[in-house]
Formats: C-alpha cells, sequence, structure tokens
C-alpha cells in the first residue's frame, strides 16, 4: 500500500506545508537546545546528589518515561484539540519542569530532580509530534523533505545547546547546574510563542472512525512493522551510548566542557544529515536510507570499543547521530506511509510509545552497564539490535519482491 492510496489529495497543500515545516524547524531548534542542556548536564547532576554512582543516570531515563508515557496521551489530545493547542501545552509542561529542577538542585532532592526531568520529557513527547504534524498537509512527494526540514532546526540546537549549557551552567554558583534549567525554563517560554504560529486546520478525517481500520489489522502492515522498529532501535541505540558518554568521559579524565564538545558534535551530526535525508529517501528508497543507518549505528559502536581517546568518543557519536537521522527520518517517513487520516492518532501514538518506551529501557541499561561493565560493554550491546533492524529491513525488500508479479 502506497502513500498515496493512504491519504486523500483534495488535503494535500505544500505551500502551507513549507511554511509549517519552517515554523516547526524553528520550534524543534528551542526544544533541541532544551534537550541538549538536560542531556549534558543531568546525569552528572545525578553523580552529585544521586543516592550511588549506578543511579546518576536515572534523570535521563526518568526524562524518557516522561516521554513514552505522554506519547499516546498527547496524541489523542491534539487529535481532539489540535496541533498547536497541543504543541502549547506541550512546551508548557517544558517551562514547569525545567523550574521544578531548579528548586531540586538547590534543595539537593534526586527524587524531585527526576520528577522534574520526567514533566520535561512530556514536552518532548508533543516535540515529537512535529515531524508529522509537518508531513500532515504534505503531498506524498514533498512529506519525506518536510520531515527532514523540521530536523534541520537541531542543527540550532547543537551549535548554541553546548554554548547555553557552558554559558548558564555557574549562574547560581555555587549551586552548579541550576542555572541549566533556568535557562532550559526560558528556551521553553520562546518555543510556546513559536508554536503559537503553526496553522494546521483541524479536519473532520482525524476525528471521524468511519473508514478507520482496526488498529490490529494496521499493525499487521509488513512497512508499519519495520518502520517502527527501526525507529525504535535507531532512537535506543543512539540513547544508549549518548547517556552514558558525559559520565564516561568525565571518568576517563576529560572536563564537562569536553563532554559538552562532544554532544554537539553528535548533536550536529544527527542534523545535519536533514538537508539531504528526503532527497537520498526519494531516490534510493528507504530500505537503502534505514539500512546504511544502522551500519553507521555499528560503526559508532565499533569507535567506542576500539579505545577510550577523545577521538574514539566524538568520531564514535558523529557516527551515531548519523545513524539515527537515517533510521529515524526514514523510520518516520515509512510510517506515513501506513495509516488513513483517521487512523493517524492511533498509528503515531504507537509509533512514538514503542520508540520511547525503548529509549527509557536503553536509558536505564546505560546507567548500569556504564557502573557494573565499563564503557565497552555499552557499545557492545548496540550490535545485536543493528542485527534485529538489518534482518527486518531484508524481510520487507523479501516480501515486497515476492507481492510482485513475475516480469516476462
Amino acid at each position: 500500500m502506497t502513500a498515496s492510496t493512504i491519504h486523500h489529495p483534495a488535503s494535500f497543500d505544500d505551500n502551507n506545508a513549507r511554511r509549517n515545516a519552517l515554523v516547526l524547524a524553528l520550534a524543534q531548534a528551542f526544544y533541541g537546545m532544551s534537550a541538549v542542556n538536560l542531556i549534558v548536564t543531568a546525569g552528572l547532576v545525578g553523580t552529585q546528589i544521586a543516592p550511588s554512582l549506578s543511579w546518576a543516570t536515572l534523570p535521563v531515563s526518568t526524562f524518557v518515561i516522561g516521554t513514552a508515557l505522554s506519547t499516546v496521551p498527547a496524541s489523542l489530545f491534539m487529535r481532539r484539540v489540535g496541533r498547536r493547542p497541543g504543541f502549547l501545552t506541550g512546551a508548557g509542561f517544558g517551562v514547569i519542569g525545567a523550574l521544578v529542577c531548579v528548586i531540586a538542585i538547590f534543595q539537593r532532592n534526586f527524587w524531585l530532580f527526576g520528577f522534574g526531568t520526567m514533566m520535561q520529557g512530556t514536552y518532548q513527547a508533543f516535540a515529537g509530534y512535529y515531524r508529522f504534524a509537518a508531513a500532515d498537509m504534505a503531498s506524498p512527494s514533498f512529506r519525506p523533505k518536510a520531515i527532514s526540514w523540521v530536523m534541520i532546526g537541531g542543527i540550532a540546537a547543537a551549535i548554541f545547546g553546548p554554548m547555553i549549557v557552558i554559558a548558564s551552567r555557574d549562574l547560581f554558583e555555587p549551586v552548579m547546574f541550576a542555572g541549566n534549567f533556568a535557562a532550559v525554563a526560558i528556551l521553553s517560554i520562546i518555543a510556546m510563542g513559536i508554536v503559537s504560529q503553526v496553522q494546521i486546520p483541524h479536519t473532520r478525517d482525524e476525528t471521524s472512525t468511519s473508514d478507520a481500520r482496526p488498529l490490529s489489522v494496521i499493525l499487521r502492515q509488513p512497512r508499519l512493522i519495520v518502520a517502527v522498529l527501526c525507529g525504535m532501535m535507531a532512537y535506543g541505540m543512539m540513547n544508549l551510548v549518548m547517556t552514558a558518554t558525559p559520565i564516561a568521559m568525565v571518568a576517563c579524565g576529560f572536563t564537562v566542557d569536553d563532554s559538552a564538545w562532544v554532544i554537539q558534535w553528535h548533536a550536529l551530526a544527527m542534523y545535519i544529515p536533514s538537508f539531504f535525508t528526503g532527497g537520498l529517501i526519494a531516490r534510493f528508497g528507504v530500505e537503502k536510507v534505514l539500512a546504511t543507518g544502522m551500519a553507521l549505528l555499528a560503526l559508532g559502536g565499533t569507535a567506542g570499543i576500539a579505545g577510550i581517546d577523545y577521538a574514539n568518543f566524538a568520531v564514535g557519536l558523529i557516527l551515531l547521530g548519523i545513524g539515527w537521522n537515517f533510521g529515524y527520518v526514514g523510520g518516520t517517513a515509512l510510517v506515513t506511509e501506513c495509516y488513513r487520516p483517521s487512523e493517524k492518532a492511533k498509528v503515531q501514538a504507537v509509533n512514538d510509545f514503542c520508540v520511547f518506551a525503548t529509549v527509557a529501557t536503553a536509558s536505564l541499561t546505560s546507567g548500569k552497564l556504564l557502573a557494573f561493565f565499563g564503557w565497552s560493554a555499552v557499545n557492545v550491546a548496540v550490535f545485536p539490535m543493528v542485527g534485529l533492524c538489518l534482518a527486518a529491513i531484508a524481510w520487507l525488500v523479501y516480501d515486497r519482491r515476492a507481492g510482485q508479479p513475475a516480469r516476462g
């Protein structure tokens, strides 16, 4: 089943889709700067106030757990009220969660800090739908590019996020890192102003269930199975390694600033490919882009195993970033081919719940692997997931070819 048979052509408006994609790219930039701040500093806050080192990455995990728990409610909420009110609500959670984190750091309350990062996870759940919102009104030919345009917003997050980390870290000295989360609150407020400019009509197709298929039927589509699996594993593998990186680097004698710059290069690698990922999908097909992404993730894990020099951390995280982009954008594009407008909310909710449940598991596992088995074990864990995805992609290609009529 192709995208042209799933979506209703009457709803296509590429001019408005381009405008929304640009607005959402800017919103993605400000959300991304908030996320970079949290990813770089939350584990380090954990090392200062957690009951033990093995719990240090829990605040990053609760961030992702908050996302996983919020993906389904966020999608259903937006189905009822529309994209713009939903995105405003999500950014509002970002503001409140950041302020809770500031209070928790001042009080050295680890569990309150984890609750604050969980609330910011709700913000991430809503922001995760920016890419789908960009595709809402796009034609099948523009849809992968619209998704890529939104992801380009992450480049600004990659450039300015680490700068904000460094500039705000000592803002409330001697209470370290509280300034980072005060900055996150300000960034989230700005994001609220940006998403208020989104223009996506709330149509009857989104609330009608007259032509909707049962979820069990939708989820049996081979393309949807592979799309969801690749999104899960790409994000899970990337998060597994990225969560542990700042703590591992500090343990290896590098500074917090060193880890911030590695995360910056990683974030740039995550989003710069978005300039051409949509075009690559259109030219070579989504299966080849997904397979390339998995191979790059494996190479990133290999670089991490090879040593603990600065170059190993940097190259490994860059490869992981590019691999994530191909896997996540490719998986998202494939998901949009598999539902009708009336099925959009539930399919997107299932996809993002599966993705962020996997990311939460990876984040929780990351701290334990690092504490008990070391940095190499974190990287070795990437390979079974890569193998599973490559097998699934091969199955999808075989299934498609088997279903084509013989040529003679």
